[in-house]
């Protein structure tokens, strides 16, 4: 079933380079809950969204794929009139996506240490820990990302093996202290924390130069530390900008 799952959502977004109204299918029109502000409801939104995205003969990358129980998350790159990279995530009931949730941004990079924000490892191993790595991301997040907690850093990350791919970092660590140091980034509240074996995807939501932001956060971890980060960081519009009443989160 998870392997199915996974092939129904790469057709669905696979779908938007065609336009083809098929490739919806997978969602459910009578449950659908559409968490994008900027999409409106139910597998017909879909459709429409599609055509007219397919009119800019845009390419779709589906970089990694991931299922967690009934959740398939996907790290996407998508070259329409702008680049742009993502994360999608869909809940299933059944064999029908009932609801989603995304985060996109403009592509930017390579950053310093020459990482892209989709290159990088991609196999998933370690299943056995799944649970328990989602448990340290858990920490992370709201002991380092929330508290802002600095000096629990390094019980989290291994920085002598760190790969890192947000394009304003680099893979010695320095910049992401730097960024968490300053007051504009903000964690404050997580939302989500959705994991496969050896990769965590983290769902957080909180303040960039004062403004509503949508962080999601894709870490890879060996032996119980992280060694690989993946993000996009969204802004989220004023609510009377929504075309849809779901909510971000």
């Amino acid at each position: 079933m998870t392997i199915i799952r996974k092939n129904r959502i790469c057709t669905l977004l696979k779908g938007i380079e065609t336009g083809d109204p098929a490739s919806v299918e997978v969602v459910s029109t009578e449950k659908y809950i559409q968490h994008n502000p900027q999409t409106h409801e139910g597998g017909e939104g879909l459709a429409a969204l599609f055509k007219r995205l397919s009119l800019t003969s845009p390419k779709v990358n589906i970089a990694r794929i991931f299922s967690d129980g009934d959740f398939v998350f996907g790290h996407t790159e998508y070259d329409f009139s702008t680049h742009r990279v993502g994360f999608e995530v869909f809940r299933f009931e059944d064999e029908k996506a009932v609801e989603h949730w995304d985060n996109i941004q403009l592509r930017k990079g390579p950053n310093q240490s020459g990482h892209t924000m989709v290159d990088g490892e991609t196999s998933v191993v370690d299943k056995e820990r799944t649970e328990s790595n989602r448990q340290i991301i858990s920490s992370f997040v709201e002991q380092v990302l929330i508290a802002n907690d600095l000096s629990l850093i390094g019980q989290f990350i291994d920085f002598s093996n760190f790969t890192e791919h947000n394009p304003k970092m680099e893979d010695d660590g320095k910049a992401l202290i730097d960024s968490l140091e300053r007051e504009q980034v903000k964690y404050q509240k997580s939302h989500r924390i959705l994991a496969e074996g050896n990769f965590v995807l983290s769902v957080s939501e909180g303040l960039l130069a004062g403004k509503h932001t949508s962080y999601y956060d894709l870490f890879r971890l060996d032996d119980g530390k992280i060694v690989e980060h993946w993000d996009t960081v969204e802004t989220i519009p004023p609510v009377e900008e929504w075309k849809n009443n779901n909510g971000k989160f």
